[in-house]
């Protein structure tokens, strides 16, 4: 699309549609404007079907994958959607089925709002983004397809939101459900995120939230909820030894039988404050809540409503605060640093 260019169908909200007529939605051919997307079938190169440039704007159509099967694993294909230049803007577009959504890399100030449906190995892509973008209210479920071979294909290989370089990248009211990995945060090309992270929420994905690596001036993420059930180890949050930046996590909610909240490697510091955890512990209930194997770590004020091992501190956890929490039944924290661990004024249950 040339710059200054808007391409505008006839949605003035995001609609919903599914691939099956027995859910109650119509078919993404049934109404309005919807392109059928065939080009590039069987390959992730290639260009994407639509590229935006300098204040282009793709607003109000439905992207369907006619020669996607339900029942099937998925065929790949380029990105659906392309953001470069200053200021593009993806507006109320439901992307039903493609294999990748949107590449937001290598541009400036990118808007992405309501936007709706089932990218099936990747939802949203940021990196080499060096002035503030934003993505608000993306929504993506399982509505086109939950058959078992091609959702169970989602679950082991689907990444929803992937972070590389973005310099306050903003994100507010986004979810996901079924997928590998919820929200990732990597290395990109030109270096790490930092940014505001408000009323995310990750259901249903084998681990909710991944850091290999972000900024020293973090990830503040705040009002989040994640829920990990399925897999070979469903952990909430994985911070990964490569990290060093600094992750925040307040007033957060963690539920679902999960293996464990966190587990914490690298050299980075990752702080929960005001969170609540409900559900933890493996099939035997004696695994922790958080693990932290090394780095920096923070818990403050946190309700752990389980009767099952709260903490554990590896000796290579570097300093560690954990002040002020309510814990179901005794305190038990296992602290095997000698380094600067300060415990206190956390109150159990009889």
């Amino acid at each position: 699309m040339p710059s200054a260019v808007t391409l505008a169908g006839v949605w003035q909200s995001v609609p919903a549609h599914n691939g099956l007529r027995n859910r109650g939605l119509p078919k993404p051919t049934d109404d309005g404007t919807t392109f059928l997307v065939t080009a590039g079938a069987g390959s992730e190169d290639g260009p994407a079907f639509i590229t935006l440039n300098t204040n282009s704007t793709l607003k109000g159509v439905v992207l369907y994958y006619p020669q996607q099967n339900i029942d099937d694993i998925p065929k790949p294909y380029p990105w659906a959607i392309a953001m470069r230049g200053k200021n593009p803007a993806v507006l109320a577009v439901e992307m039903l089925n493609p294999y990748n959504g949107i590449d937001a890399t290598q541009n400036e100030r990118h808007l992405v709002r309501d936007v709706h449906g089932q990218p099936l190995r990747r939802g949203v892509l940021v990196d080499s983004i060096y002035d503030i973008g934003r993505i608000e209210n993306v929504h993506f479920n399982p509505w086109w397809s939950m058959k078992p071979k091609l959702f169970q294909w989602q679950m082991e290989n689907g990444e929803a939101f992937i972070f590389g370089k973005s310099d306050w990248q903003y994100v507010y009211n986004t979810f996901c459900f079924g997928y590998n990995v919820g929200y990732k945060f990597i290395r990109g090309r030109r270096g790490v995120c930092n940014g505001n992270f408000l009323g995310i929420g990750a259901d249903d994905c084998h681990t909710a939230l991944v850091v290999e690596q972000c900024a020293p001036y973090g990830l503040l993420i705040t009002n989040g909820e994640f829920v990990s059930f399925h897999g070979p180890d469903p952990i909430m949050i994985g911070v990964e030894k490569t990290n060093s930046g600094s992750i925040r996590f307040v007033n957060c909610a963690f539920w679902g039988p999960c293996n464990q909240i966190a587990k914490i490697t690298g050299r980075g510091t990752v702080g929960f404050s005001d969170c609540t955890f409900v559900q933890w512990g493996g099939k035997n209930g004696d695994r922790p809540a958080i693990q932290a194997d090394s780095g920096t770590v923070l818990i403050r004020g946190c309700e752990f409503r389980q009767d099952r091992p709260q903490i554990r501190l590896g000796e290579d956890v570097e300093r560690a605060i954990i002040t002020g929490n309510i814990f179901t039944g005794a305190d038990r924290i296992v602290n095997q640093s000698n380094r600067n661990v300060q415990l206190g004024f956390n109150a159990g249950s009889k």
